[in-house]
């Protein structure tokens, strides 16, 4: 018999934003493999996390991805969703929205994010009482006049690869302390637990540091990038369809829902989708091919090869719950045949 330390992770029910929990239950298990069906629901007192009153405070753990902990001996991070005591999905629980239960969305976010100095409160390359040089050369940037906090981003995604989640790349990005990394997956669930644990993977490990991240959208005001997480989403017809046609049809579905994706793309987003900077106006819709300032952009390589790719949108912002955003974009295509 050995003991297993399993980290069971699950969002809280502040609103807009909500925020990663984690607890740790260590169990003694004989051969465990590390799967979904070794383990049981657990609870937490949700009169803590603005999920449940103190009168009834039980809220229910339901497990629904597991991943090894790369940072712990016989370690792993249970990704959870919230249920109420009768078993019901929590009204916190947005990933029990998601209609994806095929598999046929896939999806690509891009998480950016910025990389805090605790006792400044400032990102890294900020002086204190001032500002670094202007954007331009920190996008994607080697040395280290211009880039900041490398190490720290290159142990997050060997952590992340070997929690076994399919990380597909980072980079630096337009301002000064602030980093992207790439997750992919095939269907809309999956996506949105691999962002999440990637999260807390990042999260966790600002603890060593004496930094932290902030998901901000806008968190410098001024002439600077604010931070996104841009959704890049399928299905079959898109994959498949081969026609310009189609992807217009695509395309002008989101036009007339404008206000309802809006509304669970992130709190302050409004501060970011300014018409500048790289993103379109919250208050216009827009797509067109290769073009970083609309709404949704058509990937050049989606149309070289004749229209069987995928779009992104470009306007979820970098704390939006991507299961929410998932939800909404599926619910918008999926009547597109």
């Amino acid at each position: 018999m050995a003991k297993i330390k399993l980290e069971y992770l699950w969002l809280d029910g502040y609103f807009p934003t909500q925020n990663l929990r984690s607890k740790t239950k260590v169990e003694e298990h004989e051969n465990f493999q590390g799967t979904i069906e070794e383990l049981g629901n657990w609870s937490f007192d949700g009169s803590s996390t603005k999920q449940a009153s103190g009168g009834a405070s039980d809220c229910i753990l339901k497990p629904v991805a597991i991943y090894p902990d790369p940072a712990r001996i016989n370690g792993y991070l249970v990704m959870t969703e919230v249920l109420n005591a009768d078993g019901t999905a929590h009204e916190s629980n947005g990933r029990a929205t998601i209609e994806d239960d095929d598999n046929d969305f896939w999806f690509g976010f891009e998480q950016e994010y910025f990389i805090m100095d605790r006792e400044t409160q400032l990102p890294l390359g900020f002086p204190i009482g001032g500002y670094p040089g202007p954007q331009g050369m920190y996008y994607c940037s080697v040395g280290g006049k211009n880039t900041f906090g490398r190490d720290f981003v290159e142990e997050h995604a060997n952590l992340c690869i070997d929690a076994g989640l399919n990380f597909e790349g980072i980079n630096q990005e337009v301002a000064s302390g602030q980093w992207e990394f790439q997750l992919f997956a095939k269907g809309a669930k999956k996506a949105g637990d691999e962002i999440w644990v990637a999260r807390y993977l990042l999260d966790r490990l600002t603890e060593k540091y004496g930094w932290y991240i902030e998901y901000h959208p806008k968190p410098i005001k001024g002439d600077w990038n604010g931070s996104g997480m841009h959704a890049n989403f399928s299905n079959t017809i898109l994959r498949t369809c081969g026609s310009k046609e189609k992807y217009a049809e695509i395309c002008e579905a989101f036009r007339p829902v404008t206000k309802e994706h809006i509304e669970v793309y992130g709190e302050f987003n409004d501060q970011r989708l300014t018409g500048l900077h790289e993103t379109a106006s919250i208050n216009d819709f827009s797509w067109g091919v290769s073009d970083r300032g609309a709404s949704i952009r058509i990937p050049i390589i989606a149309v070289e090869k004749g229209y069987k790719g995928w779009l992104e949108d470009r306007r979820p912002s970098s704390n939006g719950d991507p299961y929410k955003i998932a939800a909404r974009i599926i619910k918008t295509v999926k009547p597109v045949k």
